[in-house]
């Protein structure tokens, strides 16, 4: 009798209480792991939160700390029940796997211990700094001080992390870091004025009294001088007393550390799907076929006499192909992109509010930078998007490339692909600042395209630049796999390249050095373009005279950055959608 009653109360009090606090929803569960995570991050990266006042902790147990979390993120996300999400928060819930999942990957590989690239590095970031002030008030210039003084840390943090990867073999080869010291000694400068760094203080805001002037660039200078200067003293004589000198003479990622199991993850995080290095090297020889016979077609139009590779030196050295002067460079580029601003009506329904400016590629990067890039803006920062043109070198910077860059780097490509994702307030805020590879560079690739059906490359020069920048991309897919899994050579890898396309043989060798020191971040770009045409083939033939390409387009760009399986449902919901009505 007594434990009957017990249980009819342990009963009526469990009935009391699911009453008063019903059970917390799928997606509460979803959005507190993600709120979790800002909090966490906004702890771990001061440079998210509105009080940036120092960089972040690279030491490795601050690494390893991360990657713990990222894997307890990971656990909690898989009892999710998905089925009782909408089908936006299921994106949510799976991008945001796939980004903490990646982490955890990278922290077990060991990714971490090899923090530059050829063309990039933690060093070559902290050059932008000042973009991510407003310099409007005294606490902006306080901060960003106080960010530089921190350098010095900062850069001694990442010299052990590259030291334990010289002792494990985790580190870039030797031959991609040829004159890579620009990107380090052109920032230790004699005159503190002459350096980037100095500026912001260049012209202070009218409204600081003139007492907080002069501690400002008292600080500022020495600032500079104590903290910018002297950790890049340190790193450039770490790169050249010890790390250079130690460094791999190998190039493939098969030679890192479970170089094959690396490769694997990197082309599933620059892809995302699960795809063998194998098959990625047969497609790519097969586009590399089809497009070449589309370029065959033009030198037969435009009645060259001569092999294929003697057009090719007739492109590289010709010099009505060349623009004469920067500003003739600069102007050209601006003109394309503005011109095609006024086509975008007719491809897309929603354009984005943030303008964009056409920029040189800044003179500590350009002799190793690629042709161009596109810089993201901040409406937060006043900062508009900036499309990148490298002016270093003239003589390899062909125009008749020049409209397919523009297109892929400003409009309709990366600037509104990126400036349209970080208007999707309603969105958590990782999906509005998130960037997969495959997403952006495959949306880039398929923007040199909508450059045919918007009226451009006019020209037959043009359409074979256009054609050598497709060209280009298919022989990624060739030479990365090469380069990591086949044993390939990077002059091997130069001459394949030299004898499909038409890029300069100075491109063609900061092209290579990109594609050894970033393991299948080349892949990207094609897989992504094949499969943004696929969907629309498919919406195509199954629509027909429903089928509106500037819905379409909406449709790829309505939830910012995705894997290719989530855009694949996308387009499928969206065709059932049209076909039930």
């Amino acid at each position: 009798m007594t434990r009957r009653v017990n249980i009819y109360w342990i009963v009526l009090a469990q009935l009391i209480y699911s009453c008063a606090s019903p059970s917390i929803s799928e997606k509460d569960k979803l959005f507190e792991i993600i709120a979790s995570n800002e909090a966490f991050q906004k702890q771990e990266f001061l440079n998210l939160s509105d009080n940036y006042t120092s960089l972040p902790d690279m030491s490795e147990a601050a690494i390893l700390k991360r990657a713990d979390f990222a894997r307890d993120i990971v656990s909690q996300l898989e009892a999710i029940d998905q089925s009782r999400l909408t089908f936006e928060d299921q994106i949510t819930l799976q991008l945001f796997q796939f980004v903490q999942e990646d982490l955890v990957a990278q922290y077990d590989l060991k990714g971490y211990l090899n923090p530059i690239l050829a063309d990039d590095g933690f060093h070559i970031a902290f050059a932008f700094t000042a973009d991510a002030f407003s310099f409007t008030s005294k606490k902006d210039y306080i901060n960003y001080i106080s960010v530089l003084n921190s350098f010095p840390k900062y850069v001694d943090q990442h010299i052990s992390l590259m030291r334990k990867g010289l002792e494990t073999g985790m580190v870039q080869p030797q031959v991609i870091l040829n004159g890579y010291e620009v990107t380090y000694d052109d920032h230790i400068v004699a005159d503190i004025e002459k350096s980037i760094f100095y500026k912001p203080f260049q012209n202070l805001p009218d409204q600081l009294a003139d007492a907080d002037k002069a501690e400002i660039l008292t600080a500022g200078r020495k600032a500079i001088s104590d903290g910018v200067i002297k950790g890049y003293q340190q790193f450039s004589d770490f790169m050249t007393n010890e790390f250079l000198p130690k460094t791999r003479t190998s190039i493939g990622a098969s030679e890192l550390p479970n170089g094959e199991e690396f490769y694997e993850q990197r082309i599933k995080y620059f892809t995302t799907l699960e795809l063998s290095p194998d098959s990625i090297h047969r497609l790519g020889l097969q586009e590399v076929a089809r497009i070449k016979s589309e370029m065959m077609e033009i030198i037969e139009e435009v009645k060259f006499k001569g092999s294929f590779t003697d057009f090719l030196q007739f492109l590289r050295t010709d010099p009505q192909f060349y623009a004469k002067s920067p500003e003739e460079l600069l102007k050209e580029a601006a003109w394309i992109s503005k011109s095609m601003d006024g086509k975008l009506p007719q491809l897309f329904g929603k354009l984005s509010r943030q303008p964009y400016t056409v920029n040189p590629v800044p003179d500590h990067l350009a002799p190793k930078y690629t042709g161009g890039r596109y810089v993201p803006g901040s409406l937060k920062a006043n900062q508009p998007g900036q499309y990148w043109v490298n002016t270093y070198a003239l003589e390899n910077r062909p125009l008749y490339v020049l409209e397919a860059l523009s297109f892929h780097e400003a409009v309709p490509g990366h600037h509104l692909q990126e400036a349209l994702s970080r208007e999707l307030s309603h969105l958590p805020e990782f999906r509005q600042s998130l960037y997969l590879s495959v997403f952006g560079e495959g949306w880039g690739l398929y923007s040199e395209f909508l450059g045919v059906e918007a009226g451009f490359y006019k020209d037959p020069y043009s359409r074979f630049g256009r054609l050598t920048y497709e060209m280009w991309r298919a022989c990624r897919l060739v030479v990365d796999t090469g380069i990591h899994t086949k044993g390939w050579s990077r002059d091997q890898v130069m001459e394949y390249m030299a004898n499909n396309t038409a890029l300069s043989i100075h491109e063609i060798t900061t092209e290579t050095d990109r594609y050894i020191s970033w393991p299948a971040q080349a892949l990207s770009y094609k897989i992504g373009e094949l499969k943004i045409k696929a969907l629309r083939k498919k919406a195509t033939d199954q629509l027909g005279d429903q089928f509106d390409i500037r819905e379409f387009h909406d449709l790829i760009l309505s939830q910012g950055t995705v894997t290719l399986e989530i855009m694949e449902r996308m387009v499928e919901r969206y065709i059932n959608d049209i076909l039930s009505q």
